[in-house]
């Protein structure tokens, strides 16, 4: 675990190459809930700093992942702390980011390698909690991993705020108090691909699903189980398989024989990148014809970051995104160009959520005007906002998910760059995608303060 004291020096800016300087907001709503500052609850900062947590990770199958949140939030502290451009703060509202830490306090954090295992993130963040007196845990790059370590924080009465986590149960079955997520689910991507699928390929289609083995790749495949069916396709098969598995060709191997013409990967990461080369380049399946239809490949969840891992293997493949560094409102422009001054590349859809992710808990704790977890909770249940490159987007109450937009991309068959690999083909409303919270169960629990018990 790496354990940053000291917030931002001058050393790692001219390293990161950030530039001084910030946007500022007034903040909209004064304070309230300040009673709440005598209050005994975990990790309550003192002294002049506030500790994060960053819990990412570094190695292991989604490990592309993990370092481009890390550069995310790290670069959300800067801006935090009133240094670099301010990236999307000046554009985030309502907002009550000031630039001068949370609360006045300066920001500074921990991070630690959940190594794409949930025991390990779990072990992790406690750590984080216990060692570090970190009040916030974000992170994880596997819904594994986040469905671990927020049930942790509920106990640890440490506010978690997920990373890219894309299962149905982080907000479902699995959801709790403390835990918030604004990535989108495994449901909003089947609502929002389905149509289009049909209208690419057809509705008399065969499906052959390779899914991940665990809580992700099984809410995938069954919300795109149920959208293609409702299309009128068959599912001819679903095959599991293990988290970086490398090579998949065992698994890929009974597809053209087993009479499907559509084969979907509920894979993410590395294990996207490592079988979808080897379908298209190993097996040649995109150049196959089955039962006279063109056999076709779809990725569910997609990213510009496994598309430059899987390089041409993408071209032309259908999937969904959270956000892309190419929209065009003022917010994603920001974000992109300082993202993209300091580390040289574009960022992810992992890396905006999770900055977003970090603002999102800094203005919860201005709004509430404490730390104190269960007022800002309180402070995040049914908050509305715009300006953080998604468009007008609500955390719902009732069940801590976020709905915007959705994005449907295809894989570009002439890239301008290397950056440059995928193209929006459309934005689903976030009506559209929105739905009744109770078709997944579960329950949020508790807000009730602890004292850093597990």
């Amino acid at each position: 675990m790496t354990i940053i004291k000291t917030g931002w020096n001058r050393r790692q800016l001219l390293r990161t190459g950030a530039a001084a300087g910030a946007g500022l907001m007034m903040p909209h709503i004064f304070t309230r809930g300040a009673w709440a500052q005598d209050q005994a609850f975990c990790n309550n900062p003192t002294g002049a700093t506030v500790t994060l947590g960053f819990n990412v990770p570094q190695s292991g199958a989604y490990a592309d992942e993990g370092a481009d949140e890390l550069r995310a939030y790290q670069l959300a502290v800067q801006h935090l702390n009133g240094e670099g451009d301010g990236g999307m703060i000046p554009l985030f509202k309502p907002s009550s980011l000031k630039g001068n830490g949370i609360l006045g306090k300066k920001v500074v954090f921990v991070t630690g390698d959940t190594q794409t295992k949930a025991d390990m993130a779990r072990a992790s963040a406690k750590r984080m909690v216990e060692a570090d007196g970190a009040i916030m845990i974000t992170g994880g790059s596997s819904s594994a991993e986040a469905i671990a370590v927020q049930s942790l924080c509920q106990d640890m009465g440490v506010l978690f705020m997920a990373g890219l986590t894309h299962s149905n149960d982080t907000t479902g079955k699995d959801k709790r108090r403390y835990g918030f997520r604004h990535f989108f689910n495994a449901y909003m991507s089947g609502v929002a691909l389905g149509p289009v699928l049909g209208e690419e390929y057809g509705k008399d289609r065969t499906a052959y699903h390779l899914t991940a083995d665990y809580t992700w790749g099984w809410t995938q495949e069954e919300s795109m189980k149920n959208a293609t069916e409702a299309l009128g396709w068959k599912t001819m098969q679903a095959v599991r398989t293990p988290l970086g598995a490398g090579d998949f060709s065992q698994y890929l191997t009974p597809v053209l024989n087993s009479g499907a013409d559509v084969l979907i990967l509920n894979h993410y990461g590395g294990d996207m990148v490592n079988s979808l080369r080897q379908a298209v380049t190993q097996f040649d399946m995109k150049s196959k014809m089955v039962g006279g239809k063109q056999f076709e490949i779809v990725v569910p969840l997609f990213s510009e970051l496994m598309a430059q891992g899987a390089g041409d293997a993408v071209k032309g493949i259908l999937g969904t995104a959270n956000w892309d560094w190419k929209l065009e409102d003022e917010a994603t422009k920001a974000f992109s160009k300082s993202f993209g001054a300091v580390y040289g590349t574009p960022p992810s859809q992992a890396a905006q959520t999770c900055y977003a992710q970090t603002l999102l808990y800094a203005n919860a704790a201005e709004m509430a005007g404490t730390f104190y977890p269960p007022e800002v909770i309180k402070a995040l249940e049914d908050f509305e906002f715009d300006g953080l490159g998604n468009g007008k987007t609500l955390y719902r109450g009732s069940d801590h998910q976020c709905f915007k937009d959705v994005l449907v991309v295809r894989g570009k068959q002439a890239p301008a760059n290397q950056f440059d690999l995928m193209e929006i083909v459309k934005t689903v409303p976030r009506d559209t995608v929105t739905y009744d919270p109770a078709i997944f169960g579960g329950e949020l629990g508790p807000a009730d303060a602890k004292m850093c018990a597990a």
